[in-house]
């Protein structure tokens, strides 16, 4: 097959992206990443479907998390790029697939971006009555587009403090939790297992139960991929990639089946408190923790705001790497001052045309489009398997010395990873609720791979009549 232009090989303008990210940033980025607000809010759907076994669910999916993320590692340390699973799909299996994983993700960033800016304003509009949602998005809109516009530093130390505070919410949740579960916080008495084996026990809803729980858990772990993206433009890409993906299982461990094990055991998974407010929420009430509500909603707010933040930053770096390849439109590959900014723009103004159809077109062309981005990560962690598969073999052979991180049980976890994620396209499949997501991402991901491989095909040509 011809070459095909690289990050390395092939440049818009002449100007790099810059290297503004600090090990600090990185360090937080991935710590703080993980904690997403589809935790905090999303979780509570999984724990009245599954009941207490939703902590089973948040470990068998946190299980597969780990392994695409210690594949994405051991490729990202060898080959770092602003294009992570895109620019290895494309190194992989060739530019079409590249073209299907970047482009695909880019649409899941972007409108990712609408939503999280629609769920903020929804609660800073709970604070201040009377004042449009609209406005709110926009002004959020404006704010992280022009932090991400300036320099990645400013990215950077967003999402610095932005992680900072969610680790220390969510760890001071956790302590306290513990606390009352081994009856040493006053005012509360030890629950034991009650909650845990009483209301149907942990099975309360049986198998069908469990797998809904896990289908909410597996999507609740989206965004883990920034950290990848993110390593290209710090101090030291390779150091940086090779700490977070070493930390990632303890991360994954303590952060999502620690506090879901916390709240499934203070709480009863039957609760109204659990959907209609949240689980963090219903379990601070529970504990008496006076504010607990509005506690959470600052929490939240941060989690939806940094959330935003990352998303923009992300697929502008993705629609960067993606046009630097040759495989979009060259204005959003132009760099200035280190920052692909007609990439930001681009991804800003995408994300805030999904806001409008959610108020010009909600019933119909809005949840298209959420039901087209429904099992996007799905489609990116195979392209991250099969990437892996083939590209292992070939460090191996060629420059073994890049293999900084290395994924475990080579190739056989690789081959029990991509077994889970067929599995997991199975159950939705077989859920109502899901198999609509199913399809409709498998459209999107069709009509992309046609679009990418009648691209590679006229590149091909044109270099053979060259």
């Amino acid at each position: 097959m011809p070459s095909t232009p690289t990050e390395t090989q092939s440049r818009t303008d002449g100007v790099s992206l810059s290297h503004g990210l600090k090990q600090r940033h990185l360090s937080m980025i991935a710590l703080g990443g993980v904690i997403g607000a589809g935790l905090f809010v999303g979780s509570g759907a999984g724990i009245a479907a599954a009941g207490p076994s939703i902590v089973l669910a948040y470990a068998l999916s946190g299980l597969l998390v780990m392994l695409v993320m210690r594949m994405l590692g051991e490729m990202s340390a060898a080959y770092p790029s602003s294009g992570s699973f895109s620019a290895h799909a494309e190194r992989a299996i060739g530019p079409w697939a590249g073209f299907t994983a970047g482009w695909s993700f880019w649409v899941l960033l972007c409108t990712a971006v609408g939503l999280e800016g629609i769920g903020a304003a929804k609660i800073v509009s709970g604070w201040l009555p009377g004042t449009p949602e609209w406005a709110w998005v926009a002004l959020f809109m404006v704010v992280f587009c022009g932090t991400n516009l300036a320099a990645v530093k400013n990215f950077g130390e967003f999402e610095f403090w932005f992680a900072a505070l969610k680790v220390g919410a969510i760890s001071l949740f956790l302590v306290l939790g513990l606390l009352a579960i081994v009856g040493v916080l006053p005012g509360t008495d030890a629950p034991g297992t009650s909650n845990l084996t009483g209301e149907g026990g942990f099975l309360p809803n049986g198998g069908e139960g469990l797998v809904i729980g896990l289908l909410a858990s597996v999507f609740a772990y989206g965004g883990l991929e920034t950290v990848t993206i993110a390593a290209a433009e710090s101090e030291n890409p390779v150091r940086g990639v090779a700490s977070a993906v070493r930390t990632a299982m303890w991360r994954i461990a303590l952060f999502y089946i620690g506090s879901m094990a916390v709240i499934v055991t203070l709480v009863p998974w039957d609760s109204k408190e659990v959907v209609e407010r949240g689980p963090y929420v219903a379990a601070l009430d529970h504990l008496g923790i006076p504010g607990a509500g509005q506690l959470m909603n600052v929490v939240v707010l941060v989690a939806l705001l940094s959330a935003m933040n990352a998303n923009i930053y992300g697929a502008s770096r993705i629609a960067y790497s993606l046009v630097r390849r040759g495989e979009g439109p060259k204005a959003l590959g132009r760099v200035f001052g280190g920052v692909p900014r007609f990439a930001v723009l681009a991804s800003s103004v995408f994300g805030f045309l999904c806001v409008l159809l959610s108020y010009w077109r909600p019933n119909d062309v809005f949840p298209w489009l959420l039901n087209m981005i429904g099992a996007v990560i799905l489609v990116v962690w195979i392209f991250i398997t099969v990437s892996q598969l083939r590209l292992r073999r070939r460090l191996e052979r060629e420059e073994p010395e890049k293999l900084v991180v290395r994924m475990w049980a080579f190739p056989w976890l690789t081959w029990v990873a991509l077994a889970g994620m067929a599995a997991v396209f199975v159950l939705m499949a077989r859920q109502p609720e899901t198999r609509v997501q199913l399809y409709s991402t498998g459209g999107m991901t069709l009509f992309l791979a046609a679009v990418g491989y009648a691209w590679q095909k006229a590149r091909a040509k044109q270099q053979t009549d060259r």
